[in-house]
């Protein structure tokens, strides 16, 4: 008798009008449109508050920008759902665009045509194949990147849309207007972000200290400027007359 008293309770609470779902909330989207979210949902309104929610949270998690999300009731009927987004840091070409997070993991195809990737540096130099042959060392070479474009933009120095990254790990950074490739050089794997940070900070201190002394003309004609041989030593290359 209690099991059949059981059955009948939980009939009763998954077939009940009263709790049919009349709200899906979905909170925490700004590049993502909420209606979008919710049109990829296992559940409708009018379905019964108590279906699964693991399949929900997995609707949204299919979403390439959400990058966590949380489901949980609100009797007697709403479904409330709160997502996390992944922010772009840089657009990581791996045989094709893809916008990257600060971990450095690509995790969707940038959409360059509708403005995803606007504003946001480009990192070359890692193929699709050492990406899939090894992620993880991919990842740490792009936060690496995504990190000296952050601590470039720290001063007033000319703006930079590409970092280069070579098989060896040496960066350049490549400048609008004058086109110049700076040379950094391979900074050493840090073992925190701090010595990273200072790895980046002396050379770029180095940059500053050359590129000062140029005079506009000079700077002008500058094509590429080496700060990776010796902290003390700069090398500038400039366009022939």
């Amino acid at each position: 008798m209690l099991g059949g008293g059981v059955w009948a309770g939980y009939r009763w609470l998954t077939t009940s009008p009263r709790f049919a779902i009349t709200a899906i909330t979905i909170q925490g989207t700004h590049r993502v449109a909420a209606d979008e979210l919710r049109a990829a949902l296992p559940i409708r309104i009018g379905d019964n508050v108590f279906e699964g929610l693991a399949p929900v949270a997995r609707a949204v998690r299919a979403n390439p920008w959400i990058a966590g999300a949380s489901v949980h009731r609100i009797l007697p009927h709403t479904i409330a759902i709160e997502v996390r987004e992944h922010t772009a840091a840089a657009i990581a070409l791996l045989g094709e665009p893809y916008l990257a997070d600060d971990s450095g993991h690509p995790f969707k195809r940038a959409a360059l045509e509708t403005g995803e990737g606007d504003g946001l540096p480009i990192i070359t130099g890692i193929s699709r194949a050492s990406y899939a042959a090894n992620p993880e060392a991919a990842a740490a070479t792009v936060r690496s990147a995504i990190a000296a474009a952050g601590r470039w933009r720290t001063a007033a120095r000319p703006a930079i849309g590409e970092i280069h990254v070579d098989p060896h790990g040496a960066m350049t950074l490549h400048t609008y207007d004058p086109a110049i490739a700076i040379q950094l050089g391979a900074i050493a794997t840090p073992q925190t972000p701090q010595t990273l940070y200072a790895g980046l900070d002396a050379r770029m201190h180095t940059f500053d200290t050359a590129w000062a002394g140029l005079s506009d003309a000079e700077r002008a004609r500058t094509r590429a400027i080496h700060v990776d041989a010796r902290l003390d030593h700069v090398t500038v290359a400039f366009a022939k007359d």
